[in-house]
C-alpha cells in the first residue's frame, strides 16, 4: 500500500490521500505568522457518517503528543493575533512566541499581555477545546472564561445550549453564573478549527436570543470556510446588528472528495502486554470541590472553567498548579513522561505537564473514533479504546502512542473512581509497554 498521506506545495496548495479512499485539496489563503502547516496539523479518517476527515492537531494536545509547552505557546499566538488585528494593540510579545513556536522543545511559559480595558467573556468548546480556550484567557489582564460542557449535571440548570452537528457527542450545556454572560461585554469564542463554522454561528445565535449584545469574536487555529460559509456569517451580522471578527492562524480553502471505501479496523493492536506499576496520587489538598454531575457522585472541581472563572482566580489557579506539580515531580521517576489529560478535563493537566521538566508530553482521551493504520504521516497510526472509568457510558480513545514509547504515564482524572472503573482502561494501557502508572484524581468523595 502506498503512503497513506502525501503533501505537495505548489503556490501553497496542498494535496492528502487519507487511507486511499479520501482526497484533499488545502488552499492556504492567509497565514499571518507564516506557520509551516505540517508544524499545525496531520490528517485522518473519522468513524462519522456526518464528516470522514479530521485535522488531527500538532499542538492542541488530543489525538498527537505535544511538548505541553507547544500548546499554551498556540494559545498565545492566537491572542497576540487577537491582540494586533482586532483592538489595533502591539502585542511586543508576538516575534518572541513566534521564534520559540519553532523551537524543537519551546520554553514558555503563559503571561497575560492584554490590558484590562480589554474585558471580553472567553468561550472554550468542549471537548477539543477547552484546554485552548483556557490558555487563550491566560493572555488577558481582566477578561472571564467558562467552558462548555458535554457533563450534566443534576443540581444545576444550563443558561444556554446549542449544538454541534457534526460532532460525536453533539450537546453542548454553559452552567455559569448569570451575570457572566448577561452583560453587553464583547464574546470570544475559541475553538481548535472551523470547517464550516456551523458552531460558532449556533452559540452565536443561542447566546443573542438571550443576552444580545454588539461584538463576537471567532477564534481558531484553523480556518477552513469555504465562501459560502463565510456569507453565512456575514448574513448573521446583517441580520442581528452585529460585528463578528474572525481570528486564525491559518486560513484558506478545502476540497474533500471520496475515492474509495474506508476499511474498519480492529482499533486495538495485538501488542505483547508488560504488567505496569500502578500507583495513585491526591491532588485534592490544592483544588476546590465544585458539584456533581448525573453520571458520577464524586463532585467535580471548581478551577477547570467549566463553571466560570475571571482572570484574578486564574492566578490563583496557577499558583496551585505550581505548588501542585512539586507534589508529582517528586512522583516521577520515568526517564520519557506522557501525561495524560481525560476528554474535557485538559488545561489544568497541561499546565502541571508544562511544570514537570524536560521529556514530558502531553495529550488527552477523546470521545473521537478514529480510523486507526500505522502508515508513516498518518494521523492515527496507533489507537487503545475503553469505556471513560468517570462515565462508564461513554466511550474514550487514546492515540499515537506506540508500544515502548514511555517509560512512564502520569494519568489526570478530575475525580476519584472506583478501581473496577480502572480496569478496562489499564488492561488496554498493558500493550503500550509502559513501567510506571500514576493515576492522579484531583477530587475525592
Amino acid at each position: 500500500m502506498k503512503d497513506t498521506q502525501t503533501s505537495t506545495l505548489s503556490k501553497k496548495r496542498y494535496s492528502y490521500t487519507i487511507l486511499d479512499a479520501i482526497n484533499v485539496e488545502i488552499e492556504v489563503t492567509a497565514s499571518p505568522y507564516q506557520l509551516p502547516l505540517e508544524e499545525l496539523f496531520t490528517m485522518a479518517a473519522r468513524i462519522n457518517k456526518k464528516r470522514s476527515f479530521l485535522f488531527v492537531s500538532k499542538v492542541l494536545g488530543k489525538h498527537l503528543p505535544i511538548h505541553p509547552q507547544k500548546g499554551l505557546l498556540t494559545a498565545a499566538l492566537l491572542a497576540a493575533s487577537y491582540a494586533e488585528r482586532i483592538k489595533g494593540l502591539n502585542a511586543q510579545v508576538t516575534e518572541e512566541l513566534i521564534n520559540t513556536f519553532v523551537q524543537k522543545e519551546p520554553q514558555f511559559q503563559s503571561t497575560a499581555f492584554i490590558p484590562k480595558s480589554i474585558n471580553p467573556v472567553i468561550i472554550g468548546f468542549a471537548e477539543t477545546a477547552t484546554a485552548l480556550g483556557h490558555a487563550f484567557f491566560d493572555c488577558f489582564e481582566g477578561a472571564e472564561f467558562f467552558h462548555t460542557t458535554r457533563e450534566e449535571i443534576g443540581s444545576l440548570t444550563p443558561c444556554i445550549t446549542f449544538e454541534e452537528e457534526h460532532s460525536h457527542a453533539t450537546s453542548h450545556r454553559c452552567y455559569i453564573e448569570l451575570d457572566m454572560i448577561n452583560n453587553e461585554r464583547e464574546i470570544i469564542l475559541v475553538d481548535d478549527e472551523m470547517t464550516t463554522g456551523k458552531t460558532a454561528i449556533n452559540i452565536i445565535q443561542s447566546i443573542h436570543a438571550q443576552f444580545p449584545r454588539k461584538e463576537y469574536s471567532v477564534v481558531s487555529i484553523l480556518d477552513w470556510r469555504s465562501e459560502e460559509n463565510k456569507q453565512k456569517f456575514a448574513q448573521l451580522e446583517k441580520t442581528l446588528g452585529i460585528t463578528i471578527n474572525i481570528v486564525s492562524l491559518m486560513s484558506g480553502k478545502v476540497q474533500v472528495e471520496a475515492s474509495g471505501k474506508l476499511q474498519e479496523q480492529e482499533l486495538q493492536h495485538t501488542y505483547q502486554g508488560t504488567e505496569p506499576s500502578i500507583e495513585e496520587v491526591s491532588l485534592s489538598a490544592f483544588f476546590d470541590k465544585a458539584c456533581t454531575s448525573i453520571n458520577n457522585s464524586t463532585p467535580l472541581i471548581k478551577e477547570t472553567g467549566r463553571f466560570g472563572t475571571d482572570s484574578h482566580d486564574n492566578k490563583v489557579l496557577h499558583k496551585k498548579i505550581s505548588d501542585a506539580s512539586e507534589v508529582l515531580r517528586q512522583q516521577r521517576t520515568g526517564g520519557n513522561t506522557l501525561c495524560l489529560g481525560t476528554g474535557e478535563f485538559m488545561y489544568i493537566p497541561m499546565k502541571l505537564a508544562a511544570e514537570l521538566g524536560s521529556n514530558v508530553f502531553y495529550q488527552s482521551s477523546t470521545r473521537s473514533p478514529i480510523y486507526i493504520q500505522d502508515i508513516g504521516g498518518y494521523g492515527a497510526r496507533h489507537g487503545i479504546g475503553f469505556p471513560n472509568p468517570e462515565d462508564q457510558d461513554v466511550a474514550h480513545y487514546v492515540y499515537n502512542i506506540p508500544p515502548g514509547e514511555y517509560d512512564e504515564l502520569f494519568v489526570f482524572l478530575e475525580r476519584e473512581v472506583p478501581r473496577e472503573n480502572l480496569q478496562p482502561f489499564l488492561k488496554q494501557v498493558e500493550k503500550l509497554q509502559i513501567k510506571s502508572i500514576k493515576i492522579v484524581f484531583f477530587s475525592h468523595s
